[in-house]
């Protein structure tokens, strides 16, 4: 079943920097059927809403603005996005991405046989070659496959608006990260499909300095142990003592105290590992859960 119409929700909070970017670049999928693009402000005062109302594509894209800055955090904003979007399946990309000209093409038709579908992401055309190297994706496997279930990340994903309606969108309780993770999890736990598709890429913009990679890995870890707290339970799982204490040693021996040219971990790729190490610590203090 292809859709009729396809809304494309993209939350943004002061997203002037890149968004003209990833609406080019939606402006030039290859992907023959009918859709629109909504952008979802979450309280943004760089000017966003008066780009967008005068933005050139506003016509090919059928882009509209809506308002949602009455609470913080990108599930608030994709909520209130699908809430005005007149789709019968969703896409969610991020304003400060680019996707890959047959993206939409991928990701819809993956999803004919499945309530939604992940996507993948690749690092390399849109960040520094240094900052590349932070961190690692893999575009065969759907994300979390060999952990508790896959999951899909909310920068290339899709889901029909029955399948969303019916799990009652995005989680408001996770504000800076963890409402994808949990949202695919919801998702199969009531008894629905997660489809892979390994075509519908995105360029995935890294954070570009060590305090900005430090505290949005930060986050996610925190966002983990949330995760934890409630899905332990049906069967979500701990890291591996064994895999904790290698990323610890790790930690201990490449430090930033080490002279980068007999290092091999990239120093940004330290503060990922240490932030979200950092993070589950937190996460783990804050929802009463050991871990880590």
């Amino acid at each position: 079943m292809k859709p009729t119409l396809v809304s494309v929700v993209i939350p943004a909070y002061n997203a002037m920097d890149h968004i003209d970017e990833q609406l080019t670049a939606l402006a030039s999928q290859d992907y023959d059927g009918k859709f629109e693009v909504i952008v979802s402000d979450n309280g943004s005062t760089d000017g966003l809403a008066q780009f967008i109302e005068n933005h050139p594509a506003i016509d090919a894209l059928s882009l509209q603005l809506v308002n949602a800055s009455e609470a913080r955090g990108g599930g608030y904003a994709r909520n209130v996005g699908v809430a005005a979007s007149r789709g019968d399946f969703i896409a969610f990309c991020d304003a400060d991405d680019r996707v890959h000209p047959s993206w939409l093409t991928a990701i819809t038709r993956a999803a004919e046989n499945s309530d939604a579908v992940g996507g993948v992401v690749e690092t390399t055309s849109i960040n520094s070659p240094e900052v590349a190297t932070w961190r690692r994706f893999t575009t065969e496997t759907q994300f979390g496959s060999s952990d508790f279930l896959p999951y899909g990340i909310t920068c290339t994903f899709g889901i029909w608006r029955t399948a969303f309606d019916a799990i009652e969108g995005f989680d408001l309780r996770y504000v800076r990260s963890g409402e994808d993770i949990d949202l695919s999890w919801r998702l199969q736990l009531a008894g629905m499909t997660l489809a892979h598709a390994p075509d519908a890429v995105v360029a995935y913009r890294l954070r570009g300095t060590y305090r900005g990679t430090w505290n949005q890995t930060r986050a996610y870890g925190i966002a983990t142990a949330q995760l934890y707290s409630r899905f332990r339970d049906h069967g979500q799982k701990r890291t591996a003592p064994r895999e904790l204490a290698a990323t610890v040693l790790a930690l201990v021996i490449f430090n930033p105290l080490v002279p980068q040219r007999i290092c091999p971990m990239p120093r940004g790729r330290w503060f990922v590992h240490a932030g979200n190490l950092a993070g589950k610590i937190q996460g783990s203090i804050k929802h009463r859960v050991l871990y880590i």
